[in-house]
């Protein structure tokens, strides 16, 4: 993503040691008569140079300090240097948390959700393009209500699987999409309609008090890559905080294919949608953390 470049050298303040120049991406700096200087049109925003400058001579107009200034959360604004942190702990983290689908009805406090933006939008972004869009569910009934038109989708779809010929029709001309998920998915949703309809049991959001849906406006290198980045972000920090995630890939699905659905959650047709969280405390309680699948990884020598 091409900017026009916003960055701003104070002369007074710059000793021309040169280190914003060697980490500049976008070769928009230079050394002129012993000063950095901006000869480059363009910038990604990175903000490296800012980063790396012993005398905070350079400011970016591309961000906002306060994007990234937490209420609920210590603000610790000193880079943390390679090799320092707890790698163990944070592996930790990483096999800790799990995908709760047993939430209680305790809401989650609004500081919290807005905190929570903030923590994901501190992932990197492809060509820090930095386009994302959070849309945050807050409460109960907003939920349920996102959770009906969810459902609402399913429902023409299972319709629609039922059909043979339809089926037949999707095999000769969509790979089989149709009858993949009639063999797959059809009756546990199914299950779950019903479930929701007749019990009030709510399998598709697991009784989540929130939700955190996020996007992506038009123009972003890698969308879903960036999505899905800060999604993490979001599911690590939730864990600390005391909050149970889970990634609801069914609404991201009915999000996808049914243009009503953002209707309903007030999303610009033209901004994809590529993960939603569900969100809240957890009743669930573990004792150990869960293994993988190993993983034999390929090597390249050239």
């Amino acid at each position: 993503m091409r900017r026009r470049a916003t960055t701003v050298i104070d002369t007074e303040k710059c000793t021309g040691c040169g280190l914003c120049v060697q980490v500049c991406p976008s070769d928009t700096l230079s050394l002129t008569d012993g000063k950095a200087a901006v000869t480059g049109q363009y910038s990604i925003g990175c903000e490296h140079c800012v980063a790396v400058c012993p005398e905070d001579a350079i400011h970016v107009g591309f961000s906002d300090a306060e994007a990234t200034t937490l209420e609920t959360v210590e603000n610790r604004s000193s880079w943390l240097p390679f090799g320092q942190g707890d790698t163990a702990e944070l592996v930790r983290l990483f096999r800790s948390r799990r995908s709760c689908r047993k939430f209680s009805k305790e809401p989650v406090p609004e500081a919290v959700l807005r905190d929570l933006v903030r923590i994901g939008i501190m992932a990197p972004t492809g060509t820090n393009s930095q386009l994302w869009t959070f849309t945050v569910v807050p409460d109960r009934e907003s939920v349920m209500k996102l959770g009906s038109a969810v459902g609402k989708f399913f429902d023409k779809l299972n319709a629609m699987a039922e059909k043979r010929v339809a089926r037949l029709v999707s095999k000769v001309f969509m790979k089989d999409m149709l009858g993949e998920y009639y063999r797959d998915y059809y009756e546990s949703v199914k299950r779950g309609l019903d479930q929701f309809r007749n019990e009030g049991r709510d399998r598709l959001f697991h009784g989540a008090p929130a939700v955190i849906l996020i996007g992506s406006q038009p123009g972003a290198s890698c969308p879903a890559e960036d999505a899905l980045l800060a999604s993490q972000n979001i599911c690590l920090a939730a864990h600390t905080m005391g909050y149970g995630t889970c990634l609801i890939g069914f609404a991201v699905e009915a999000i996808r294919h049914d243009p009503r659905v953002k209707k309903v959650l007030g999303i610009p047709a033209d901004e994809k949608i590529y993960s939603v969280i569900a969100l809240g405390k957890s009743l669930e309680r573990y004792r150990k953390q869960a293994g993988r699948r190993s993983v034999e990884p390929r090597y390249f020598r050239g």
